[in-house]
């Protein structure tokens, strides 16, 4: 079990490596051969004055000939003011959300229709809003293909369309759009409000940008999504690839709405659990002669957590001000993330068996029940590491996103196994060793850990999320703050109930399972005052063991 442990830690790290330097808040998508109806680009919530650039960089459409007049391809900017369901999206689920120019409902919604015959794109604004867009005369052409616009037009390598609507010679259509645009560079978006930006096209290419800047009454959770409507219909899907470009800010930083405070909350909670850590510790030093290797790995667990927590502030931090993480910083984080996350499973696992306490050695069942947790939790926290270094429009996304909810339901469950089987057999013993007070006792402490047990994985895995979806989009940093507070009480109910002291139920469990049957007790004074050797007999084996009464 430890070297597959090992072996899981050593690929997760490999894999930190690998994906630390991903972008984070300036995204950069690139799909190739595409067969998706939709792409969820990303979501943030904006403040007023908040600015979105999308700068679509290259779009590459199948050979086979598409009616896209019946089938648009464009992007969509919706918003919610929670986490929710889209409106314009549920209401008219069996038609393509580009299709749609019915103001349904006052929330904003902006759509943008690429006219390939025309070169330009149709922007239909729908719904109450003070947005203001602006888009450059001319999209920037992809790299590595700019130098191609520059030099002259070559015509073995250029086909005809190509010369048609290479720079130096516009058609007029599009060239009165771009007067147009430099003349009125930002144009307020309102209901109904229609308008046209230029689409570009480069060696076979599509590119096009815009830049919005959101208004004080249209501030909220906006969604960005790329559509080709034709894959909508099942059955043969055409492959498209497209890659683009998006940066999203709010005033002061490069956080959504909802992460804006995540870094203060997330060093201040680091603070808190540092103190409890240190208040553990020297409870175990002034109970020493109570303590087991367990206390100790509990001590391990709250300064990892709190370790963490101080790497995941300083990481938003850099989100915040530079757009993307530092390697160095989101390494630590989900390494020490990853420490975490096994380290809490291994600790509840052992004191729902009871180790160290109860026994030292653990039964069949509860050495398969680690081997099969310990792995699975690795694995929960790879995904989450995936998760956070991938863009949300990226395909694997959703699969890492599934395999993070499912192992972790699986670990969460076959967590309380332990306790259940601890429950089971204080409730035999309190019948047959002749000690049925004393295992009453211990028997009440193991079913208010297992409700502990539970409260903390319902609220945090299903309580919680439902809050974050129905508060405001500015409020939904309250689900993390949750999550953390809700861990610390937890962390501190199980500190207290599992303390190193003399009085404490659970400590005094006997060693041996079976019935003891001769205790001679042999008190010492001085340093070792209220210290007792117990010397007990069983089936004709002596054991000493020096315990607190």
């Amino acid at each position: 079990m430890a070297v597959a442990y090992r072996g899981c830690v050593l690929a997760g790290y490999l894999l930190l490596l690998q994906l630390a330097g991903c972008k984070a808040r300036i995204h950069s998508l690139t799909l190739e051969s595409e067969t998706r109806f939709a792409v969820d680009l990303n979501t943030f919530g904006f403040y007023a004055n908040g600015t979105l650039d999308v700068n679509l960089v290259s779009l590459r459409l199948p050979d086979q000939p598409v009616n896209y007049s019946t089938y648009p391809v464009g992007f969509s900017l919706s918003r919610s003011r929670v986490n929710g369901v889209l409106s314009y999206t549920a209401t008219e689920p069996d038609t393509c959300p580009l299709t749609n120019t019915k103001d349904n409902n006052s929330e904003p919604l902006i759509l943008f229709l690429m006219d390939f015959k025309a070169r330009r794109v149709n922007v239909k604004s729908i719904g109450n809003q003070d947005n203001l867009l602006r888009a450059k005369p001319k999209a920037e052409a992809p790299k590595g293909l700019r130098k191609t616009r520059d030099e002259p037009a070559n015509d073995n390598k250029l086909n005809k369309d190509e010369k048609d609507n290479k720079p130096v010679e516009p058609n007029n259509e599009v060239a009165k759009e771009e007067k147009s645009e430099v003349e009125e560079p930002e144009i307020q978006l309102g209901n109904n409000k229609e308008l046209t930006l230029a689409l570009d096209k480069v060696n076979g290419a599509y590119n096009f940008t815009f830049h919005m800047v959101v208004g004080l009454l249209a501030e909220g959770l906006y969604t960005l999504k790329f559509y080709y409507c034709r894959n909508r219909i099942p059955g043969n899907k055409l492959p498209y690839s497209f890659s683009v470009e998006v940066t999203e800010e709010n005033p002061g930083g490069y956080l959504s709405a909802a992460e804006i405070p995540l870094s203060r909350l997330y060093i201040c909670m680091a603070g808190v659990f540092f103190i409890a850590a240190m208040v553990w510790v020297y409870t175990l030093m002034k109970h020493r002669y109570s303590v087991f290797k367990i206390h100790w790995l509990m001590a391990a667990l709250a300064f990892t957590k709190a370790t963490s927590l101080v790497f995941h502030s300083i990481n938003y931090h850099f989100i915040n001000t530079k757009g993307h993480p530092i390697e160095g910083w989101a390494v630590m984080y989900y390494i020490t993330h990853l420490l975490k996350g096994a380290l809490l499973f291994i600790t509840l696992a052992l004191i729902g068996t009871g180790w160290a306490f109860v026994k030292y050695i653990l039964s069949d069942k509860e050495k398969k029940i680690f081997m099969i947790v310990i792995p699975l939790q690795v694995l929960a926290n790879v995904a989450f590491i995936i998760i956070e270094s991938t863009e949300e429009g990226s395909s694997e996304y959703y699969l890492w996103k599934e395999i993070l909810f499912l192992v972790d339901l699986i670990c969460c469950g076959a967590i309380l196994f332990p306790v259940v089987w601890s429950i089971r057999h204080l409730q035999e013993a309190s019948s047959t060793d002749g000690k049925a007070a004393m295992n009453l006792e211990k028997l009440k402490l193991f079913r208010h850990y297992y409700v502990m047990i539970v409260c903390y994985i319902y609220f945090t895995r299903i309580i919680a999320i439902l809050l974050k979806v129905t508060m405001p989009f500015q409020w939904q940093w309250c689900y993390e703050f949750l999550v953390e507070v809700s861990t610390l009480i937890f962390f501190v109910l199980t500190g207290y109930k599992f303390r190193p002291a003399s009085d404490n139920p659970y400590l005094q469990l006997p060693l041996d399972e079976e019935d003891v049957e001769m205790d001679e007790v042999m008190t010492e004074s001085g340093a070792l005052e209220g210290i007792s050797k117990v010397k007990k007999t069983c089936n004709g084996r002596e054991r000493q063991k020096e315990s607190t009464l």
